[in-house]
């Protein structure tokens, strides 16, 4: 997480401590062992990516976590994930060609 900077806010009275990994999903040592989550949430991004491989539309999914994350949240996500795959992958495909 070298590349990101922590942020600390008060939110409810209490403190809150981050990565954000963008504007809606953040890593918080505190919360879900730093997975990423979405911002202000228990959430994780991995379970919402499971859900839309399992076949459910992002407005299902915002739906059934009653709008605490967003449609751009989810998007969010969708580009971030992408984004990583392709950084895992670029050295492989360079030593391919």
């Amino acid at each position: 997480m070298s590349k990101h900077k922590l942020v600390r806010e008060v939110v409810n009275g209490e403190s809150y401590e981050y990565y954000p990994l963008g504007k809606y999903i953040v890593s918080s040592p505190e919360v879900c062992r730093g997975r990423p989550t979405f911002k202000y949430t228990r959430i994780e991004v991995e379970g919402v990516l499971d859900c839309l491989a399992a076949g459910q539309s992002i407005h299902q999914i915002v739906e059934g976590y009653r709008g605490r994350v967003p449609q751009a949240a989810i998007e969010e996500a969708l580009r971030l994930a992408g984004k990583a795959l392709l950084d895992q992958t670029e050295p492989l495909s360079q030593k391919l060609y």
